[in-house]
């Protein structure tokens, strides 16, 4: 009975949380009473319930209302609509000119005759909760934003003057709510800190994503989502001196800040970025000190990857600085350190904010004159540089190769036309779609970053991804430009173009379009769904049109006017085509000039795809939230998303394809397995990657063996190691982010509008299926010397090496595709996101025996 009511006094605890201005601040910071404590407006003291960000908002309008040192603006909104606020503080008479002040910060770090003088403020950008339920950060933000706006005395008025500071009080509002609503849902008058309790076990999918349930720390440099694209523009238009992150880690670990693991910064970062950063990391130690919290810093955590939002700055001669505060996940939680409560956590938070704060006053002239000497010595490293710049070239996809100019242009890179065709290394590019991006620029750095295909490393332990060469990620073909001999281009560096105009349709036999574009899977979607009858061509052809002959390459669609039961259906035509500037031709008859004729068999009908997509417990959040988010933006499908463990209880039957993204599928049950065997062989077209392909070898759908990451690691000679050589091993083993190439059939319908036989893919683990030796199964084969950036050891590359990465074949009367790897990685795989797409639309077109 003792260790009963032990228990109980541990783990349920009474209603203690809230805490007044005082848990937070010093007994000597004075407010002006004026001022609207956060209390006064939520109707709670802060750290009593999580915050919701429809009130997080409110709060931050009221002060911008009440406080002359504020002024507040939606930089644009959330997926699901929520306002992404900005605020900006600075004294009254700062605000009254800070238009002025921000062009002259940014003026001087493009005009040399622009010079900082002692009055010039360090810009301070403070991010909060980019994991929605890391929520310490964005409930925090109430704190630092009412300091600056109420706390009066010299200390403030010398911020103040020093500084110029914004906030970005929540970075994802559509995670910070979700995990808002599951925390407060589950809170009761007698709080529970039992680590099993409900409250600190988030539900599939948990508040961290965003509302496509995407990791947005990784989408800094990808820019796939409107938070992240108006971020990025804000930061473009300040280009701040420090920026800071603030985060969550596991509830048994304490506080850490930066540096990180100093072998781990991306070699382009500068040295003195680090020395900054530890400067500023006396600041915090101080702070924290004083309050007797643990931390610690060089551990865990690294600088390589330039997509995250402490890394980002780094490449845009900004300090970027990550907190990790250990969570509460929730208003309390039991650990190893103790009872922490999420006021604490909260607290430590507000307390490296404000430290924050101190760093900059007292670092601005070094902060200023390290971000002045970051861009301009720019020009200098680009002409000691053996590379003048790279030449991108895309002869028939012009939305895939605009979408990579229009990435590079919104990280402030220019693109230029090239006037005259190239020939580099054997290959001619075209001045109608080649451009070079020449290293001359401000953003020497980053461009250098995007366009590595680095492979050794000081230090090859990585805490994301090692390789992120976004042309290869577009399946744009680059070169290295060494000699700008012969090299003509234009003085206008690209902008976006408008839409070219197209000819109204007339009545003829037939109608096509090419299957080239990135867009035409969702254009050939959206003629599905208003009753155009299509057909794919499952071989290259010619047709006759009021021009004369017109070359069709295999997987262009076909729509033949007399399969049409829609009125006024050429009207439709015209105004699809128009809505996605594909070019729609007129063919004026079924007898073609070369290939098939337009009655062939060999033009098979395509139907409008019905998808199931299973996530839930036992799937990726990441890669179901991809492959949603890839299938309802680039091909306009809904799809139904069902959780594992209520497949046994659906009518497989209305749908006509099931994909399955990485996962262990533990919770995928016999009775469920039995329908969906059913489902394919009377028809249904199945796809797997990563896990889901080892689910389909597993049960004995996808005819094929595996190699799996215990047979990858056992390669690994052990015999010698210590227990210190633990994490090395671990680094060598594990695949962290790597880019790879594929050598891939281009006659297969899985691989139409694909421009190349070598195509790169994302490799993230060490999964791999082994090929088949029958014909028209392999559809894809890693390389040879298959690695193209990133790192893997030497024996992970050895195993990788003719390897299958794609596969194929018929399964009674329907089909089965397995991948190795995530075709939608991050949104931002361009290139093998067309695999998927053409299994939507072709999957029932091809046939091979597995066996």
């Amino acid at each position: 009975m003792r260790l009963f009511r032990f228990i109980l006094l541990i783990f349920f605890s009474p209603l203690v949380l809230a805490k007044p201005l005082n848990f937070y601040f010093d007994s000597d910071v004075k407010f002006d009473p004026n001022i609207p404590t956060p209390k006064e407006v939520l109707g709670y003291e802060v750290g009593d319930w999580h915050v919701r960000h429809d009130q997080l908002a409110r709060y931050m309008q009221v002060l911008a209302e009440k406080s002359d040192r504020i002024n507040i603006e939606t930089i644009g909104y959330s997926h699901e609509q929520r306002p992404l606020l900005m605020l900006t503080v600075a004294t009254p008479e700062k605000l009254k000119n800070i238009d002025t002040i921000q062009a002259k910060h940014i003026a001087r770090l493009s005009d040399g005759e622009v010079k900082t003088n002692e009055d010039d403020p360090a810009v301070v950008w403070m991010g909060y909760s980019v994991h929605g339920n890391e929520s310490s950060g964005s409930n925090a933000s109430l704190l630092v934003a009412y300091y600056l706006a109420a706390a009066q005395g010299e200390k403030i008025e010398k911020l103040l003057n020093n500084t110029v500071i914004l906030i970005d009080p929540s970075l994802n509002p559509d995670g910070l709510s979700r995990f808002a609503q599951w925390a407060n849902m589950h809170k009761g008058q007698n709080l529970s800190s039992d680590p099993s309790h409900r409250e600190h076990v988030e539900a599939w999918p948990s508040g961290r994503t965003n509302h496509y349930w995407f990791d947005l720390n990784r989408d800094w440099l990808l820019l796939q989502h409107p938070e992240s694209r108006a971020r990025v523009a804000k930061f473009h238009q300040w280009k701040p001196n420090v920026l800071t992150d603030f985060h969550e880690m596991g509830p048994h670990s304490t506080y850490f800040f930066q540096p990180g693991i100093p072998s781990r910064k991306h070699p382009l970062t500068p040295v003195r970025n680090v020395t900054l950063t530890k400067d500023i990391a006396v600041f915090h130690a101080k702070a924290l000190d004083k309050q007797n919290q643990l931390y610690f810093t060089e551990e865990s955590f690294d600088d390589f990857y330039y997509g995250k939002g402490s890394t980002y700055p780094d490449a845009n001669g900004t300090i970027g600085i990550l907190f990790e505060q250990a969570s509460s996940r929730g208003h309390q939680q039991e650990t190893i350190n103790g009872l922490l409560e999420f006021p604490t956590t909260i607290k430590n938070q507000l307390t490296t904010s404000l430290s924050t704060f101190d760093a900059a006053v007292a670092g601005r002239n070094n902060l200023l004159d390290y971000q002045d000497n970051f861009y301009n010595e720019a020009s200098e490293l680009a002409g000691n540089d053996k590379l003048n710049g790279y030449l991108v070239s895309e002869p028939n996809d012009k939305t895939r190769l605009n979408k990579f100019l229009n990435l590079l242009k919104q990280h402030q890179i220019n693109a230029y036309k090239i006037d005259k065709d190239l020939k580099i290394a054997n290959k001619t590019y075209s001045e109608k779609n080649s451009y070079y991006i020449p290293l001359d620029q401000a953003q020497y750095r980053l461009i250098k970053a995007i366009f590595s295909e680095q492979k050794n490393f000081e230090d090859n332990t990585f805490y994301d991804v090692s390789g992120w060469t976004i042309a290869h990620a577009f399946n744009i073909e680059f070169a290295n430009l060494t000699s700008k001999w012969g090299l003509k281009y234009s003085d206008n560096a690209w902008t976006k173009p408008q839409p070219k105009s197209l000819d109204k349709l007339k009545n003829n036999y037939a109608y096509a379009f090419s299957w080239d574009d990135y867009a035409a899977p969702k254009m050939l979607n959206t003629l599905l769904k208003k009753g155009i009858k299509a057909r794919v061509a499952l071989g290259d052809l010619s047709a006759i049109t009021t021009k004369g002959k017109h070359a069709l390459s295999a997987g262009s669609i076909i729509l033949p006017a007399g399969l049409q039961t829609v009125d006024n259906f050429t009207e439709i035509l015209s105004q699809v085509q128009t809505e996605f500037n594909i070019p729609i031709i007129g063919i004026q008859s079924g007898l073609t000039p070369s290939g098939v004729d337009l009655g062939s068999r060999k033009l098979a009908p395509v139907t409008l795809p019905k998808v199931l997509l299973i996530g839930g417990k036992g799937t990726s959040q990441y890669e179901v939230g991809e492959t949603w988010y890839y299938l309802d933006q680039h091909v306009g499908i809904a799809p139904t998303v069902i959780d594992v463990d209520r497949l046994a209880r659906i009518d497989f039957d209305k749908y006509t394809h099931v994909i399955m993204a990485n996962g262990s599928y533990s919770g995928f049950t016999d009775a469920a397995k039995v329908k969906m065997k059913r489902w394919i062989k009377e028809g249904g077209v199945i796809w797997g990657h990563k896990g889901g392909a080892k689910f389909l070898v597993d049960n004995k759908i996808l005819k094929a063996n595996y190699i799996s990451p215990k047979d990858m690691a056992e390669t690994f000679d052990t015999k010698a190691l210590t227990y210190a050589d633990k994490d090395s091993l671990a680094g060598k083993q594990r695949i962290a982010g790597a880019i790879y190439k594929t050598q891939i059939d281009l006659s297969h319908p899985l691989t139409y509008s694909i421009p190349r036989e070598d195509l790169p893919v994302f490799k993230n683990n060490t999964f791999l299926l082994e090929p088949v030796d029958v014909p028209f199964v392999n559809i894809a084969i890693y390389d040879k010397n298959p690695l193209m950036a990133g790192f893997s050891h030497d024996n992970n590359i050895k195993q990788i090496s003719g390897a299958a990465a794609l596969m194929a074949h018929s399964y009674g009367r329907g089909r089965v595709i397995g991948m190795t790897d995530n075709p939608v990685f991050r949104g931002y795989w361009y290139g093998t996101s067309r695999i998927l797409s053409n299994a939507l639309f072709f999957g029932k077109t091809f046939s091979a025996r597995a066996e």
